[in-house]
Order: structure tokens, then C-alpha cells, then sequence
């Protein structure tokens, strides 16, 4: 119970036939909040920095810092994880600041150039123990792999698994990032037909806009990773604009920013029962 690699927590789940939650980090609130939560749950979470939360704080290493330093801490099983990171250095970056894993987006390039941009990563991270995540969706989609109708090609992904050596593989199923309402529509057969063609876990990215039932059948077609963050970042908000509505002379941060934290709580451990097949 502590900090722990990515490796573990994704090899056990995926031998279960389990999801396993990797919910993103925003500030040292979130970060708190989803650790709590995951004690709550008495179950392990992947706690995710992305390449955008990085750039909004100026830098990754301080918030990488408090992730790990809180993961440490933790009752439950913590790996702290780099999300969507488009540049490679920030990827290998994150190796050496003890991530347990990485994800190397290179999905909006060309097919032979994200293989080419993946194996360095790979490379690198692979010689540090760090566990390593990519992306696959249809180029040329028109906001990349997760564009409406764009879908990841079985063939495609076994060329693409074996050309880089990843281990793990983000995919293109029919969800969308930032979405608010969970109205997404998974293809379950394409699920279905790439675990049946890869030997590495899939990854589900966009999972804020997919409801609980979408994403249990997705699990039970051969989903590992859930990741989810915008989902949060609207509990989070709510409990904030309702203690500042119900204390409008406040002015100690403090008091709303922990309003937000308690709010995440039980929602993460929610989730991840609900991913690892506790529900109920």
C-alpha cells in the first residue's frame, strides 16, 4: 500500500478481466481528493498528470512532486502516470522524475511517424522499468483519433504494437475528450475484435462522456484503463459554487478549494468499485 509501478496495477487487472480507474490530477486538491477516495474504496488508482496540466503550472516537476509524495503516503495502491504528452522531451522528462508510466501521444501524426516517435520513447522509458501507453486512432481524423466516427484498426494496432513495443494501447472506441454529458456511444464489437487481436491492455481515453453501463460492457469486451477527469472536474466545481453560493463574504480559498476535495471522494470510489466489479 503506497506508491507503485503502473506495470502491477495494469497486469492485475487485465489478468481479472477488470478495470482499472485512472483519474486525472489537476491541482493538490485533486490530487488529495482522489487518493481519499481510493482509501475509501479500499482499491488502487492511477493518478494522471497530462501534458496540458503540466503547461497550465509552468512545468511538470512541482506537481509531480506532490503526486508522488502523496502517493507514498496513501493506504491504497497509488502509480502516478503522464497523460497525452505530444512532446517526446516531457515524456522523458517524466521518466526520470519516477513516474511509473508514461503516455507518448502520437496520434496526430503520420502513421510511420508516430511508429518512429514512439519507439525512441519507448526505448527510454523501457530501460527505466516505466510502463508505456500510446495512441491509435485513424489519421487524418479531424480532431485526431477520438473524431466522431473515427475508429482504431485492428490490423493497424498489431502492426503498430509490434512496430514500437508499447505496452499498453490507448484506442479510438466512439468516446470523445471533455465531453459533459455521458452520452457516448462505445463500439463494442471494435473493442471486442482488438482485444482479440492484441496481447497489450486497451486503454479507454474520453470516458467522462460514457455512462456506467457503457462502460462496465466495455470492461466485460476488453477494456482496461478507464481514464476519466472532466467528469470530476464538474463534481469538483458544483460543491465549490455551491459553498461559495451558501457563503458569499468567504474569502479563505481554503474553505471552497476543500468543499471541492470532499466532493470528489466518494465519486472516486464509486468509479473505481464500479470498474473493478464491486458495484453494489
Amino acid at each position: 500500500m503506497t506508491l507503485v509501478n503502473t506495470r502491477e496495477l495494469m497486469d492485475q487487472a487485465a489478468a481479472a478481466g477488470v478495470g482499472q480507474g485512472a483519474f486525472n490530477v489537476i491541482h493538490l486538491e485533486t490530487i488529495e481528493g482522489l487518493v481519499s477516495g481510493a482509501e475509501q474504496a479500499g482499491l488502487p488508482v492511477i493518478l494522471q498528470i497530462s501534458e496540458n496540466c503540466a503547461k497550465y503550472h509552468g512545468g511538470i516537476e512541482p506537481l509531480a512532486a506532490a503526486t508522488l509524495a502523496i502517493a507514498r503516503q496513501s493506504t491504497a495502491p497509488v502509480a502516478v502516470h503522464l497523460d497525452h504528452a505530444e512532446d517526446e522531451q516531457l515524456a522523458l522528462q517524466a521518466v526520470d522524475l519516477g513516474f511509473g508510466s508514461i503516455m507518448y501521444d502520437g496520434a496526430h501524426l503520420e502513421y510511420s511517424e508516430n511508429v518512429a516517435a514512439t519507439q525512441r520513447v519507448v526505448k527510454y522509458a523501457h530501460a527505466a522499468g516505466v510502463y508505456v501507453e500510446a495512441e491509435l486512432g485513424k489519421v487524418g481524423g479531424k480532431d485526431g483519433a477520438h473524431a466522431p466516427g473515427v475508429l482504431t484498426d485492428p490490423d493497424e494496432a498489431v502492426s503498430f504494437v509490434a512496430a514500437t513495443g508499447v505496452d499498453a494501447l490507448a484506442v479510438a472506441v466512439g468516446s470523445s475528450h471533455a465531453m459533459t454529458e455521458r452520452s457516448a456511444a462505445l463500439n463494442l464489437e471494435r473493442i471486442a475484435a482488438l482485444k482479440a487481436a492484441l496481447d497489450v491492455p486497451l486503454v479507454l481515453h474520453g470516458s467522462s462522456g460514457v455512462s456506467d453501463a457503457n462502460i462496465v460492457a466495455a470492461i466485460a469486451a476488453g477494456m482496461t484503463k478507464i481514464n476519466v477527469s472532466t467528469h470530476f472536474n464538474g463534481f469538483f466545481t458544483r460543491a465549490v459554487r455551491e459553498y461559495l453560493d451558501a457563503n458569499p463574504t468567504v474569502v479563505d480559498s481554503r474553505k471552497y478549494l476543500s468543499a471541492g476535495r470532499r466532493a470528489l471522494v466518494p465519486e472516486v470510489a464509486r468509479l473505481l468499485a464500479l470498474f473493478a466489479g464491486h458495484a453494489g
